[in-house]
């Protein structure tokens, strides 16, 4: 490496410290450049980069696409693999690198709060508690509810899919967000109307 090519290194280095990263777990889905997708978890997040525990890592330098719960889409290439995953660089404009690290702001605050957000919304016991949870490989589970709310339910099962995975709750379509002994909370992908919903509520 010549001399010349140090300072270069150096600044890029600097230019990398200067994001910030935030300890944010975030579920989501990612896809490669064969167009493959696979479910992900945020391990930290920059306005410059995020880190993904994720089975396939792509390649170093491979373009990478993902959609993650309560920030949307990011793009970015394979910068480094790491055990649990690998890790993404951005190039992101100005303001929507402002806007990225606002949301960073936010989100770290509310999981230090304890603020989970499949808790945002008021859950009650449903009447109806027996359901099915069906996988993205058509596989069925017998489910009970143990409560439900317009955003999301925590359910009793057998399956223990893993976080960010697109499951299916009765007819509903949801995203697993938790796993807990015996048992998974989802987030519906649409909200229940506010105004019908109650304990009479049918996934």
């Amino acid at each position: 490496m010549n001399a010349s090519a140090m300072p270069l290194i150096e600044v890029k280095l600097q230019e990398r410290r200067r994001h910030q990263r935030v300890k944010v777990v975030l579920p989501g889905r990612y896809m490669l450049e064969d167009r493959r997708e696979y479910p992900c978890q945020t391990i930290d997040i920059s306005p410059g980069g995020v880190a993904f525990a994720g089975d396939a890592k792509g390649r170093l330098g491979e373009r990478v696409i993902a959609y993650l719960n309560q920030i949307g889409r990011v793009e970015g290439t394979v910068a480094r693999h790491f055990e649990q995953g690998f890790a993404i660089q951005m190039k992101l404009p100005v303001i929507k690198r402002e806007k990225l690290a606002d949301q960073l702001t936010w989100l770290a605050n509310r999981q230090a709060l304890g603020m989970a957000e499949d808790r945002r919304h008021e859950r009650i016991a449903p009447r109806i508690v027996h359901t099915t949870l069906r996988l993205p490989n058509g596989q069925e589970y017998v489910a009970k509810l143990v409560d439900v709310s317009i955003s999301g339910a925590a359910l009793t099962v057998a399956a223990t899919p893993p976080i960010g995975s697109p499951v299916v709750v009765g007819e509903t379509a949801a995203q697993v967000v938790r796993q807990f002994a015996g048992g998974i909370a989802v987030e519906f992908n649409r909200l229940f109307p506010a105004e019908t919903f109650d304990e009479n509520v049918k996934l």
